[in-house]
């Protein structure tokens, strides 16, 4: 592994700190494994439900993947357009309400004092907006970077690449922290040291096998290392 993935990172050579979403700023893994595991156990599939966050980690990048190809044809905005739609239908159309991890916002106002910030993830632009706008983040980010700014996602570098042309600084003095390996590959794709955090669906072995430069117990602990 190497001792230099348990030293704290050189502020010299940061300018920018750039984070995923969901598992990371978003508290939604646990939420999004809980609909899965009992939509498994109706199944009678035990095996599966014990499995279910590992089967929600797995299909991160042929997800990610699949987002690429319908993007590619032109066909996403009309897809999700239909599934929320169709959500409607079931009643599910509400406002949503995003959690924000436990004392992230403290840590994210300290960080925007020492550098640039932005996000990176593979959500919508609506959603990532809408999330910044209900926990008051919405002037701690320069840029914002989802699925609709690049043809590639996570784990392709482009989404760090984009983010690190419109902060102006190159990918090499940016961070990229995430809780999963697809986003420890992409930073190091991109040229940038990859942080990993063990709050969301990512386990701290799997991270620091994926060459993390650090592996953090939680988003939280970022300011310490910074």
């Amino acid at each position: 592994m190497g001792d230099h993935r348990q030293t704290a990172l050189d502020p010299a050579v940061i300018d920018a700190v750039l984070f995923d979403l969901d598992g990371t700023l978003m508290d939604t893994d646990d939420q999004v494994v809980e609909n899965l595991a009992l939509r498994l156990q109706r199944l009678g599939w035990p095996w599966l439900y014990r499995s279910s966050r590992r089967l929600v980690m797995i299909a991160e990048t042929p997800a990610n993947g699949l987002m690429t190809v319908l993007d590619a044809l032109g066909l996403d905005a009309p897809l999700l357009g239909l599934w929320r739609w169709l959500g409607s239908l079931r009643g599910a159309a509400k406002e949503p309400d995003y959690r924000l991890m436990e004392d992230a916002k403290a840590m994210l106002a300290d960080l925007k004092q020492r550098y640039h910030l932005a996000i990176v993830t593979t959500r919508g632009r609506e959603d990532a907006e809408a999330f910044l706008a209900q926990h008051g983040l919405c002037d701690i980010f320069d840029v914002i970077v989802t699925r609709e700014d690049t043809w590639r996602l996570k784990p392709h570098p482009a989404p760090i690449r984009l983010a690190a042309e419109r902060l102006g600084v190159p990918a090499e003095q940016c961070v990229m922290v995430g809780d999963t390996t697809v986003d420890v590959k992409s930073a190091r794709r991109a040229g940038a040291k990859a942080v990993g955090v063990a709050c969301g669906f990512g386990e701290r072995g799997e991270l620091e096998r994926a060459q993390a430069y650090i592996v953090l117990d939680h988003v939280s602990d970022l300011s310490s290392v910074l």
